[in-house]
């Protein structure tokens, strides 16, 4: 069944941890693959929807270990070792054939040291950005991790050099988004007009990004909306707070005091309102980001993820972020940032390919200039185009079958 040198079971038991969505379609796909080569194999551990629809069994869901930001953490912080305790008890009595941590770093690699020096096989999937942030944390992810699987083709290198196995076995988000995205059909689906300038914000999927970043991204958008004719704007929220801080934003530039429904539209069953009293069309959408970035003609953003989910969308961008001033001045005082580039469309490129207006540069007449190009062209530039449509492919690896044999490996 496998040319592993190590003796697997006919029937062997994962145990798999997963603390948010990200990870639930991760594991989900590790299962079935695994299961390819392990008909019979148990999977067990904390996990979400998507990983008991693959017959996992969760001792607890997934969402127990989403908790975000200091306050949170601490009053969680209690409940959050108590689930630790019992998925470490639960795994030492069991043995299992490997734990598998997919993410969430601050619970599962003090769980994963402890397993593994009980003897128990351990895998980090999804490597922490040390590529950027502090690499000396590879030496400490390996000793709780035998191997850990990377996203990103450039991580494998950094770890090699502190002596930790790694493995790049692919982005999962490669496919979800196709070589040569419809545009036609993305506007479609929100109700967007085929013939109009559109342009999507994402200001960030956490409320401290939307505090510090939607102002401005929605006076950019103002100052763009003066200059060019008939502009759309799509603003796709991750939750329900994110869409509230983002319509407090929109009613201190004056924006979103009231809020009409769509109706007998598409945009309303996409979760879409719009405001009655913009100066300019908007849809804030509940979700479905990678529709609105397919249907935009350029894309403004925080940096992180988004980045590589509009340049998979092949589309023009500006990215921005600005850090709290007392975090920045941490970071920058004790040379914990690594990179010269914070994107990772930059990043992977190894050169500016999209504009970084980051801190002090992020500022509503600096977005709006970077992006009025894109906007009035209405077309991806073709030396930008086959630059992500190299990067799409370098960022393929195999995807759950790679990780899947690199567990059985």
């Amino acid at each position: 069944m496998t040319d592993s040198p190590f003796p697997i079971p006919h029937s062997p038991l994962f145990v798999l941890v997963a603390g948010e969505a990200s990870g639930d379609l991760l594991g989900a796909g590790l299962i079935a693959a695994l299961r390819e080569r392990f008909p019979d194999a148990r999977f067990a551990g904390i996990g979400g929807p998507r990983m008991v629809a693959a017959g996992f069994e969760a001792w607890f869901p997934a969402e127990r270990l989403a908790v975000m930001g200091l306050a949170e953490v601490l009053l969680h912080l209690p409940g959050l070792l108590a689930i630790r305790r019992h998925v470490r008890r639960r795994a030492l009595a069991l043995r299992p054939a490997a734990f598998i941590g997919i993410d969430a770093p601050d619970f599962n690699l003090a769980l994963e040291r402890t397993l593994k020096r009980a003897g128990i096989r351990t895998i980090h999937y999804v490597s922490p950005s040390i590529w950027a942030w502090r690499e000396q944390r590879a030496q400490k992810i390996g000793q709780s991790a035998d191997r850990v699987f990377c996203l990103f083709p450039m991580e494998p290198a950094v770890y090699a050099r502190h002596g930790v196995d790694a493995r790049f076995v692919g982005h999962p988000l490669v496919d979800a988004f196709a070589r040569e995205p419809d545009q036609a059909a993305a506007r479609g689906s929100l109700g967007l007009p085929e013939d109009v300038p559109v342009l999507a914000i994402l200001p960030g999927s956490r409320l401290g990004e939307i505090r510090r970043l939607g102002s401005d991204f929605i006076n950019a958008a103002i100052r763009l909306s003066k200059e060019i004719p008939n502009l759309h704007v799509v603003a796709p929220m991750a939750n329900a707070a994110c869409r509230a801080a983002f319509a407090t934003a929109l009613a201190k530039a004056g924006i979103g005091k009231r809020e009409a429904g769509i109706e007998k539209t598409t945009a309303e069953h996409a979760g879409a309102s719009v405001s009655a009293e913009s100066p300019f069309p908007i849809l804030v959408l509940d979700g479905q980001s990678h529709a609105a970035m397919i249907a935009a003609d350029a894309v403004l953003l925080a940096s992180g993820t988004a980045a590589l989910e509009a340049m998979l969308a092949k589309r023009p961008m500006v990215v921005a972020y600005r850090l709290a001033a007392l975090t920045y001045r941490i970071v920058k005082g004790f040379g914990m940032l690594k990179v010269d580039r914070y994107s990772l469309p930059n990043h992977l490129a190894g050169r500016e390919l999209v504009p970084e207006l980051m801190q002090d540069r992020c500022t509503p007449e600096a977005l709006a200039s970077a992006l009025r190009g894109p906007l009035l062209e209405r077309r991806t530039d073709p030396e930008l185009l086959a630059e992500y449509l190299r990067l799409h492919e370098l960022l393929r690896g195999g995807g759950d079958r790679a990780a899947a044999a690199a567990v059985v490996e």
